[in-house]
C-alpha cells in the first residue's frame, strides 16, 4: 500500500531512524498494519548485544509509533504540502510489555488501532508480531503539531 519512499513523504524520519519499511493495510481513522525487516546490519546490533543480537524494545516502540504516525497524519486528510509542515510528537507510552526477543532475520509486523482521535491528539493501541506471535505491545499517545 505504501512503500518506504511514500512513507518518507509522510514522516520526517530517515535512516537509521526510519523504522517502518512498508505499510500493508490502512483504514483511515481506525487502523494500520506495517512492517520492518530486521537485518543484522541494523546499527543497534553493534552494541545490543555483541554475540547475542537482540533488537531493542525501545526501537520496537518507536516503530509502532511511526506506523501510528502515518495513520494519524493520513487520517487527518492533509494535503502533501500540509504534510510537509506537520510532525507527530510522542506524549506518553503506557502498558508497555515485551514478550519475546526480536532477532536479525525477523520481520516485525506492527498492528496499530486508534483508541481515540480528537483533533491533533491520538491514542493508539500498538502491537508488534513476529511470525504471528505477539512480541511487544503498548498504548501510545501522540500529538500532531506544526513544525
Amino acid at each position: 500500500m505504501l512503500d518506504v519512499m511514500e512513507i518518507q513523504e509522510i514522516l520526517p524520519h530517515r535512516y537509521p531512524f526510519l523504522l517502518v519499511d512498508r505499510i500493508t493495510e490502512m483504514e483511515k481513522g481506525k487502523s494500520v498494519t506495517g512492517y520492518k525487516n530486521i537485518s543484522i546490519s541494523e546499527p543497534a546490533f553493534m552494541g545490543h548485544f555483541p554475540g547475542h543480537p537482540i533488537y531493542p524494545g525501545v526501537l520496537i516502540l518507536e516503530g509502532m509509533a511511526q506506523a501510528g504516525g502515518v495513520l494519524a497524519l493520513k487520517s487527518n486528510d492533509l494535503s502533501a504540502e500540509e504534510l510537509q509542515n506537520k510532525v507527530i510528537y510522542f506524549m506518553s507510552i503506557d502498558k508497555a510489555k515485551f514478550r519475546s526477543p526480536v532477532r536479525p532475520g525477523d520481520q516485525l509486523v506492527y498492528k496499530i488501532e486508534i483508541l481515540k482521535l480528537r483533533g491533533s491528539l491520538i491514542v493508539l493501541d500498538g502491537k508488534a508480531y513476529v511470525d504471528g506471535k505477539l512480541v511487544a505491545e503498548a498504548e501510545l499517545k501522540a500529538m500532531v503539531v506544526d513544525k
